[in-house]
């Protein structure tokens, strides 16, 4: 084939990768012949599927510990992907609100399949099953995915992630480390008779508190909150998605982990204790820990009643219809 038979277009295309290598010094016959001789990509390499189905492996016997593993597994990569798109959001040079509801857009979709998704747990175990092989993953527990503690880093002010006793004392409060200090969260995994610290959160605080540290100093002037009270602090489509996602990752979701907790944990006259030790009882319940990443976002009785409406919606369904 003759020079003058080469499509223009495809012509137009080698000069400008002659370009793009010249300018890293390369010389793009290089690449050519490395192209004509490497394989064709298939679906299953690029996913890396043989890999990523190699990744369950049971403790114990019960078929049902498979679902339990892949089922978290798959909460773990969609918490990757929410933290994908609130970096893309911090990261903008040029954040306009278009970009920043179009990627707000994304994460609330990410959280609606994640409370819908819970299903799976609360209807896709066998109790008796799950009570067995859990035995198997002390002290381990959901309470340690660190992914979910960076989403709330990354959304809001550290203060409002602070236990709701001390939240008043540190509002006005700077110090990372001390607001770092009481976190909600490390009073959730406590035992639940003595209060001391289980072995799941002083594993959980030796791995991860430092890289918890870190990003709150990172995300202090661009986490979600800041940057929406800087750019969009008027719009009203921006105050919409925001106050969804506050109410799908501090309602809902806690919820979705409640009906779970009550149905597999809950046995008259006590409550068992959750793998790890724990005290999903005053844990879980938004009402009690009234976390909300834009505080300023809602009414003093829908604060007040945080979680209310959807806890009588889970709880009676009849009333809401």
């Amino acid at each position: 084939m003759d020079k003058s038979s080469l499509d223009p277009a495809l012509g137009e295309q080698l000069k400008k990768l002659q370009q793009k290598y010249a300018v890293m010094g390369q010389d793009l016959s290089s690449y050519l012949d490395g192209l004509l001789y490497s394989d064709y990509l298939t679906y299953w390499d690029y996913i890396h599927l043989d890999t990523l189905l190699s990744l369950q492996n049971p403790k114990t016997q019960f078929p049902d510990e498979k679902v339990f593993i892949i089922y978290h597994q798959i909460t773990e990569l969609y918490f990757n992907l929410i933290l994908w798109e609130i970096e893309q959001i911090a990261d903008h040079k040029n954040l306009s609100e278009k970009f920043f509801t179009e990627r707000l857009d994304r994460i609330i979709r990410y959280f609606q399949l994640l409370e819908n998704s819970f299903a799976v747990m609360v209807d896709g175990l066998e109790k008796e099953q799950f009570l067995k092989f859990r035995m198997s993953l002390l002290p381990s527990s959901g309470f340690q995915s660190a992914q979910y503690r960076l989403i709330e880093i990354c959304s809001t002010d550290l203060s409002n992630l602070v236990h709701v006793e001390f939240r008043d004392k540190l509002k006005n409060k700077s110090d990372i480390a001390q607001q770092v200090e009481f976190l909600y969260w490390r009073s959730g995994a406590t035992e639940l008779a003595s209060g001391k610290k289980t072995l799941t959160l002083q594993q959980f605080e030796q791995k991860y508190l430092k890289l918890f540290t870190e990003t709150s100093s990172k995300y202090q002037d661009r986490n979600l909150r800041k940057l929406y009270s800087t750019h969009f602090p008027e719009s009203k489509s921006v105050i919409e998605k925001l106050r969804e996602f506050d109410q799908l990752s501090n309602v809902l979701w806690p919820l979705a982990h409640m009906r779970s907790a009550a149905r597999y944990l809950h046995r008259d006259p006590e409550d068992i204790k959750a793998t790890g030790g724990t005290n999903w009882q005053k844990y879980l319940p938004p009402r009690f820990q009234r976390i909300m990443f834009f505080p300023e976002l809602w009414t003093d009785q829908e604060k007040s009643e945080w979680g209310k409406a959807a806890v009588m919606k889970a709880l009676y369904p009849e009333r809401a219809s």
